[in-house]
C-alpha cells in the first residue's frame, strides 16, 4: 500500500474503538437530495456495491415513503447481502410493522428532541415525546430487530433531556443510540464534550449522523469516534439533504492512512462506487472533491509533474490504484518539457529536443488562447511540428 503521510500524525497517542460499524446511508438520507429518486434496479446496483465494499449495515430506505420505496428495500433484503440491512422508521407502529414485513435486520427510529422540534414541528412536550419513543422501541425489540434510537437535532437538544431520553431508549432495549447532528452545526470540540458526557450516561453503543453544513461533518465524526463514539453515518460522494453528510470514502481513506485505523473494505472498489452513484443519482462529483474528485490525481504544473514522474508520492498522498482510480497528465499553460514528453511517450512518438521545446511552446499558446488540450488538438500541435505520422 503506497502512501506517506506527515511523521508528526505518530507523535500523537490516540484511542479509538476496537470495533467501528459504518453504516451507510446513500439510498435513504443521500436519495433526499432534492432532485435524486432513485428506481428499485438502481438502488440494487448501488446496494450490491455497498456489499462488495464490505459495508457492516445498508440503510436501504424509508419503507412508509412509497410502494417502490417498499418495494426497493424488499428487492435489497431478497439479495441476501453480507451487510445487515436497516431502514428508517418513524415511532409509529405502522412504520416499524411495514419494516417487519420488509423481513429487514434493524430498524432507526427517530424523533425530533431539540426545543425548536419539539414546539414547531411535532407540538410536543418532552413527556409526550419520551413516552412516544419507549412504545416504539418496545414494539420493535417484541419483534427481535436491532434497534438504533435517533435523537433528531440531537446536537441542539437541551443536554439533560437528551441524557433522560437516550437513558431511557437504553432501559427500553435500544441496541444503539445516534446523535443526529441534523444541521451540521456541532464542533469538534463540541461533539468530543457531547459523546465524552454520553458515555458517562448510558452504557449501550452511540453512533453519529453528521450533516456537512459547516463541511465539518467528517471532523466531527472523527472527533466523536476519540470520545468513544463507535458507529458512523455515511454517503457516497457525501451526497444528501443540503449540504449533504459525511463522505463514505473521505472518512474510511482518513482513518486508514492518516489515522492507521483498518476497517478491512475492500478500498479499490471506491472509484468505481463513487461514479456509479454520480451516474445514477445525476448529481456531478466536484473535480477537487477529496479522494475520488477528477483533479485528485491529475498533475499540469510542470514542477509538479517532473517529480511526480519520478515519484507519485512527491505529490500524491496516496497512489491512486488504492482506490481503483488513476493519475493523468495533463497539458496546458503550465506544462513543462519533460509532461510533453511523457505524454509523447504514450504514442511512442520521439522527437528531438528543438522539436519538443517547439511543442511545448504552442501548447502553452494554445491553452492561454482558451483551447483545451485534447489529444486531437495535441495530435494537431505535433503533426504542425514534425509532419504527418500516425498516432
Amino acid at each position: 500500500m503506497k502512501h506517506f503521510v506527515s511523521p508528526y500524525n505518530q507523535s500523537i497517542d490516540l484511542k479509538f474503538p476496537e470495533k467501528i460499524t459504518v453504516y451507510d446511508t446513500t439510498l435513504r438520507d443521500g436519495e433526499q437530495t432534492p432532485g435524486v429518486c432513485l428506481q428499485t434496479p438502481e438502488k440494487l446496483k448501488i446496494a450490491r456495491k455497498l456489499d462488495e465494499l464490505g459495508l457492516h449495515q445498508i440503510e436501504a430506505g424509508f419503507p412508509v415513503v412509497s410502494k417502490e420505496e417498499n418495494r426497493s428495500v424488499k428487492a435489497i433484503v431478497r439479495e441476501n447481502l453480507d451487510a445487515e440491512i436497516l431502514v428508517l422508521s418513524r415511532t409509529k407502529k405502522e412504520d416499524i410493522d411495514m419494516a417487519l414485513d420488509c423481513d429487514v435486520d434493524g430498524i432507526i427510529t427517530f424523533l425530533g428532541t431539540s426545543s425548536l422540534h419539539l414546539k414547531h414541528k411535532l407540538k410536543f412536550s418532552q413527556e409526550d415525546a419520551l413516552n412516544i419513543c419507549m412504545s416504539s422501541i418496545e414494539h420493535a425489540k417484541d419483534h427481535d430487530l436491532f434497534v438504533a434510537f435517533s435523537a433528531e437535532d440531537a446536537t441542539r437538544t437541551d443536554l439533560d433531556f437528551l441524557k433522560k431520553i437516550y437513558n431511557r431508549a437504553e432501559l427500553y432495549g435500544a441496541d444503539r443510540v445516534h446523535i443526529a447532528d441534523t444541521v451540521g452545526a456541532i464542533s469538534p470540540q463540541g461533539m468530543d464534550y457531547l459523546v465524552t458526557e454520553l458515555k458517562n450516561e448510558i452504557n449501550i453503543e452511540i453512533a453519529l449522523h453528521c450533516h456537512n453544513d459547516f463541511g465539518m461533518a467528517l471532523s466531527n465524526c472523527i472527533s466523536g469516534l476519540l470520545a468513544g463514539a463507535t458507529a458512523i453515518s455515511t454517503t457516497v460522494n457525501g451526497i444528501g439533504e443540503r449540504a449533504g453528510n459525511t463522505s463514505l470514502e473521505e472518512l474510511v481513506m482518513t482513518l486508514l492512512l492518516i489515522y492507521g485505523v483498518d476497517l478491512e473494505f475492500n478500498i479499490k472498489k471506491f472509484y468505481e462506487l463513487s461514479q456509479l452513484v454520480e451516474e445514477l443519482t445525476n448529481m456531478k462529483v466536484p473535480d477537487n472533491k477529496p479522494i475520488v474528485g477528477r483533479n485528485v490525481f491529475r498533475h499540469e504544473s510542470g514542477i509538479h509533474v517532473d517529480a511526480v514522474l519520478e515519484e507519485p508520492l512527491t505529490y500524491e498522498p496516496f497512489v491512486p490504484e488504492l482506490i481503483g482510480h488513476q493519475r493523468q497528465i495533463v497539458l496546458g499553460k503550465h506544462s513543462g518539457c519533460r509532461a510533453v514528453r511523457a505524454k509523447l511517450g504514450e504514442y511512442g512518438i520521439d522527437v528531438s529536443r528543438d522539436e519538443l521545446c517547439k511543442i511545448v511552446e504552442m501548447v502553452k499558446e494554445k491553452r492561454e488562447k482558451g483551447k483545451y488540450i485534447n489529444d486531437e488538438l495535441f495530435n494537431d500541435i505535433v503533426r504542425s511540428v514534425r509532419g504527418p505520422f500516425n498516432f
